[in-house]
């Protein structure tokens, strides 16, 4: 194809992905109260134990200016339209890679999409499911010598939220990470093997310097799941690395 077919090409996609993403975008709106009411929801948890264990402590969720329930809905709907057509604007990047890459390229590109994404998508359901813990531990550091109002901003609070599972999701997805630059031949399994423990430390730093909430309960859900996930990671990075030594010397034997 030609320069100007590639960008032609391109154009329609990218068109093509915007008008899915408003049409997204509509239903989340049409549904806003339902996914409004989702994403409060770890916070709605979070109130729910902190009642329980610090009942002292007094919370209210609030909005702050006038603009800013509109501001919130454009913010949810617009996110929501981009995850909803997100099947639809990824496929359209994959079939504009695709007739770039060689058959062989595209079955392993194949491979790590389809266990990255259920990673990722696992990394972002954990980053939601430990919110509430999370939420009920940094407020647990309220003052109580005097009376004190945490007055929780739901905008800043999403924004919160969203951080995490991102943060989350990322971080699960290192094995694939590894595992692909050990099928390239970039890493070795040895050389995962002398470098686990500083790797291991590296994720409770990594869980501690990037998760947003910055409590120690989040940083734990972060780094153990990743260290674990390293471990698969370099137990399969093993088996691949037998795997190639033995072929190699099948093909030694046979020219010989």
């Amino acid at each position: 194809m030609s320069l100007g077919d590639h960008l032609r090409e391109l154009r329609y996609r990218v068109v093509f992905s915007l008008v899915w993403i408003i049409i997204g975008t509509i239903v989340v709106a049409i549904f806003y109260s339902q996914v409004y009411l989702f994403l409060a929801q770890p916070w709605l948890q979070a109130r729910d134990i902190i009642s329980q264990t610090n009942p002292e402590i007094s919370t209210q969720m609030v909005l702050s200016g006038v603009t800013a329930p509109l501001t919130l809905a454009m913010k949810i709907c617009g996110v929501g339209g981009l995850v909803l057509a997100s099947p639809i604007w990824l496929y359209q990047v994959w079939a504009f890679i695709v007739p770039a890459l060689l058959a062989k390229e595209k079955r392993w590109a194949i491979i790590f999409l389809a266990v990255a994404l259920p990673l990722f998508l696992a990394g972002v359901a954990v980053g939601y499911l430990i919110l509430p813990q999370g939420i009920s531990v940094l407020m647990a550091f309220t003052p109580q010598s005097v009376p004190i109002t945490n007055l929780i901003e739901i905008d800043k609070f999403l924004e919160l939220m969203l951080q995490l599972m991102l943060v989350f999701g990322l971080g699960f997805l290192m094995p694939v990470v590894v595992v692909g630059a050990n099928f390239v031949g970039v890493l070795k399994a040895q050389q995962l093997k002398k470098a686990r423990l500083y790797v291991i430390f590296g994720t409770f730093v990594f869980g501690a310097a990037a998760t947003p909430s910055t409590d120690p309960f989040s940083m734990l859900a972060l780094a153990i799941p990743m260290s674990l996930l390293f471990l698969a990671a370099e137990a399969v990075c093993h088996v691949n690395d037998k795997r190639k030594a033995k072929r190699l010397a099948d093909e030694v034997a046979a020219s010989s």
